[in-house]
């Protein structure tokens, strides 16, 4: 049998369990005053809040009791006796926001309405006992503030929001700015006015958008930091006096934007910042923390992150994310300047046939470094150089957004397909974020353009550099991931051997008309960046540069994952490219999932769809494979389409 062939080799394959299972424990959260610990932890096979002491993390006990779909999302709250956790309805992103009472273990629904999606705006010490909330249970299109009270679930009206994208709030509860887009793409901030109701504060030309906002202000409210590339490229990290106008220049980097922040727990001002190119390097701006930071480099490999800060600033949660191992969590005591370990997310991992991470800038073809990122299988690079001894099959795995980016450290796709034999590539193309506005506007109308153009150019790149067989790369990814996978089927048909989409959308015209309507006050973003689908002239383009439009050029084997209730990328974007190829007579595999929306957060349907990708990748890519085995049990997969394109599809299907 195929399944017993593939799994011979000189690694062992890792099981896609450990891989894609939920981890032991994340989203690690000290108190407030810091006498208790809170991370998330599985119940039953089932992400849930758990809760102990801080000096005894093993004394920690569930504090919620979800069954099905798993949180992913809690705060503390400033009464240190409240855990606060947001959930949605199988994928549909309304989130409903509860609060947990630790002394009588009542969980209380604070936003119980159908259909309405709650946001934390902001959390203060200053009012223990009430939230700043964001519903949009008035008008859907825009969220409006509420003041809510976590202990009797009272609510209050504090802000109507009459055609804004968003809020900056203080730690007073006080609405200070409010933005919207203007007709050109660009962004207008204004701040209250007791005589006009709102006065301008500052414009942001389309450019600079998705390089400049605010951040936030500081207790006092008198210094609003932001990042800013206004007159320069990369978003630099400024002070801005409310005031006078003052502004003061504290970090910036030729190469990157300003990213991760560290900021006081008590005083809220911004005292280091990390910059990421390659790998992330923390600068410190306030000398106050310098010590720290140099003390906590040492502690452990990898890249170090400040989870969390008890009000007092003694104790912090401290993780290292390594490429090739699990992340590692700390709790540091400052007063001693002491970190203690306390556990890593995966146990599984440790000891484990993992490999390391590379990085790599690409030229693209006009020029433009891409900054990318390998894995190889461990047993290909035998002298260490990270170049394989031979050309290998490689997966390309193409990020989502578009308007985010890929990093270096632990990936659970990289090792699994590395695992598996492929050699692993992901790309920051044009319009990724963090590399300066040039390169994301660099973007703009460039969607099937020469955003896929990056991505082929990185594929000859790794073809050249003697990573990978030409006749034997595929390309996979999620969300604007699954539409460039669509884009390669169809744009440069010969180029992939076969493609992995999940949740991609196929036509733009239909993704555009159908976004949620939250985000209506966005659509001038869209309109600017990919183009507009309100007139004629913006329809024909998007048509050109939707997979959908040429269906009929696709040769190669395609998989197709889909959440139901998606309400970014609907349902109704895979349902088209399957239509329009199974009217051409062209085989595809599409597979569904009733519970889930923009990607699967359950891990039974994430270790279905990952059984159904290794055996596709395995046919069409020569690797090896994990057979299906048991994988979908408590899974709530169907295969709409193309189950005998699978191997060992069907079969599971039937046992199932």
């Amino acid at each position: 049998m195929e399944e017993e062939k593939s799994e011979t080799g000189p690694t062992p394959l890792i099981p896609r369990e450990v891989l894609f299972g939920n981890p032991d424990k994340m989203r690690v959260l000290l108190s407030p005053d810091g006498t208790k610990i809170g991370y998330l932890a599985p119940v039953n096979g089932v992400l849930n809040v758990w809760v102990g002491t801080a000096d005894d993390p093993t004394s920690a006990k569930p504090v919620t009791k979800d069954a099905y779909r798993g949180i992913r999302i809690f705060y503390w709250a400033f009464t240190n006796n409240h855990v606060l956790y947001l959930q949605d309805k199988n994928g549909d992103e309304n989130w409903r926001l509860y609060a947990v009472d630790l002394t009588t273990g009542e969980a209380k629904d604070l936003t119980p309405f159908e259909g309405v999606q709650a946001r934390i705006n902001r959390i203060s010490e200053d009012s223990p006992q009430e939230i700043l909330v964001e519903l949009n249970n008035r008008v859907q299109q825009y969220h409006d503030l509420h003041k809510i009270n976590i202990i009797t679930g009272e609510k209050a009206l504090t802000q109507q929001n009459d055609g804004f994208e968003g809020f900056v709030t203080d730690d007073h509860y006080k609405v200070r700015l409010a933005n919207r887009f203007t007709k050109d793409g660009g962004n207008e901030y204004l701040k209250p006015s007791r005589e006009e109701g709102w006065e301008p504060f500052a414009k942001i030309a389309m450019e600079d958008v998705l390089t400049t906002a605010p951040i936030g202000f500081d207790k006092p409210g008198k210094i609003l930091y932001m990042l800013d590339s206004r007159n320069r490229d990369t978003g630099a990290l400024k002070a801005l006096n409310f005031e006078t106008g003052e502004e003061k220049l504290l970090a910036e980097d030729p190469k990157v934007d300003a990213g991760d922040l560290i900021i006081h727990p008590r005083d809220k001002t911004v005292q280091a910042v990390a910059f990421t190119y390659e790998r992330k390097k923390w600068q410190a701006v306030d000398r106050d923390i310098a010590g720290d930071l140099a003390y906590l480099q040492g502690v452990a490999d990898g890249e170090m992150e400040v989870l969390s800060r008890t009000l007092d600033d003694r104790y912090w949660i401290v993780a290292y994310v390594v490429d090739a191992g699990p992340t590692r969590y700390y709790r540091y005591d400052r007063q001693a300047r002491k970190a203690d370990f306390l556990f890593t997310n995966r146990k599984q991992l440790e000891g484990l046939p993992l490999a390391k991470m590379h990085s790599a800038v690409i030229k693209a073809r006009d020029g433009l470094d891409l900054i990318s990122y390998y894995t190889l299988p461990i047993e290909s690079d035998r002298d260490g150089d990270g170049r394989p001894d031979h050309p290998l099959p490689m997966v390309l795995l193409v990020h989502g957004g578009p308007w985010g980016r890929d990093a270096w450290g632990f990936n659970s796709q990289h090792q699994w397909l590395a695992n598996r034999g492929y050699a692993v590539l992901s790309v920051n193309f044009r319009a990724s974020t963090g590399f300066g506005k040039d390169f994301v506007n660099a973007g703009n109308m460039e969607w099937a353009g020469r955003m896929h153009d990056d991505l082929v150019d990185a594929v000859d790149w790794a073809i050249k550099a003697g990573i990978a067989d030409e006749h034997l790369v595929a390309i996979m990814g999620g969300s604007y991931g699954g539409y460039a996978t669509l884009v390669g089927l169809t744009f440069t048909p010969e180029k992939f051997a076969c493609g992995v989409d999940i949740v991609g959308p196929s036509n733009v015209v239909t993704l555009l008309q159908t976004i949620p309507p939250y985000w209506e006050p966005m659509i001038e973003l869209f309109a600017s960046r990919v183009g507009d689908h309100r007139n004629e002239e913006g329809r024909a383009f998007l048509k050109s540069r939707s997979p959908l439009t040429y269906a009929d050029r696709i040769r190669r084997p395609l998989l197709i994952g889909q959440g139901a209730n998606d309400p970014r990328v609907k349902k109704a974007e895979s349902d088209q490219i399957v239509g329009a190829m199974k009217e051409k007579g062209i085989p595809v595999t599409y597979v569904l999932y009733t519970d889930e929306g923009h990607g699967f957060a359950r891990p039974e349907n994430r270790m279905s769809f990952n059984a159904v990708a290794e055996a596709f990748l395995a046919k069409h890519l020569s690797g090896r494979y994990e057979a299906i085995g048991n994988a979908f049990k408590g899974s709530t997969i169907s295969v709409v389409e193309g189950s005998d394109g699978v191997p060992g599809l069907s079969e599971a299907l039937g046992k199932d």
